[in-house]
């Protein structure tokens, strides 16, 4: 992880107890509501791959659709959602993944991506990783090349990031925050 300015870290608010008791909900829409630290966010996601050919970025939903909609059009690549179940109008090739009391799936266009593409994952923030990494192997299917993945936020002590390693995936992070 390469150093940030405080700002990016100062934009995102933190939200005591939601969803339950013990849980600091880290917000970016007061990053995303200041356009000088949204920019700067968006400016440092894609850093690393200015000039490089990226030819799709993938968002996980629902927030990773705001972040990665500005990271595809700062490198001039096209846009692939990941969605849940059931969100996507035509067909669509989806995969399961393990929630801590179930599972889910997620779902992308079949037509989305073409074999060889290099693909960069983008999202808000990574936790567990169940998601990132269920979304890593749907990219893979479809024969993309998965760059890297890229967050805002990491929450090294819940380990997705290290899940998405252990696939052989870079990770760019631009903000750690301890605890979840």
């Amino acid at each position: 992880m390469s150093p940030v300015p405080f700002d990016i870290a100062a934009a995102i608010r933190t939200i005591p107890d939601h969803p339950s008791p013990g849980i600091l909900f880290r917000d970016i829409t007061t990053l995303l509501g200041d356009a000088r630290a949204f920019r700067r966010t968006v400016d440092e996601l894609v850093q690393p791959w200015a000039g490089a050919k990226i030819d799709k970025v993938a968002g996980i939903e629902a927030r990773g659709f705001i972040v990665g909609g500005a990271v595809a059009h700062q490198l001039s690549a096209g846009f692939v959602p990941i969605r849940k179940k059931g969100k996507l109008p035509w067909k669509t090739v989806s995969t399961t993944y393990a929630l801590e009391y179930g599972t889910d799936q997620i779902e992308m266009h079949i037509d989305a991506i073409a074999p060889g593409e290099r693909v960069l994952l983008v999202d808000d923030l990574i936790a567990t990783g169940g998601t990132a990494e269920a979304a890593v192997k749907l990219l893979r299917e479809m024969g993309a090349v998965v760059e890297a993945a890229c967050f805002i936020i990491d929450l090294p002590a819940l380990g997705g990031a290290d899940k998405l390693r252990a696939l052989g995936v870079p990770i760019r992070t631009l903000v750690s925050f301890e605890g979840h």
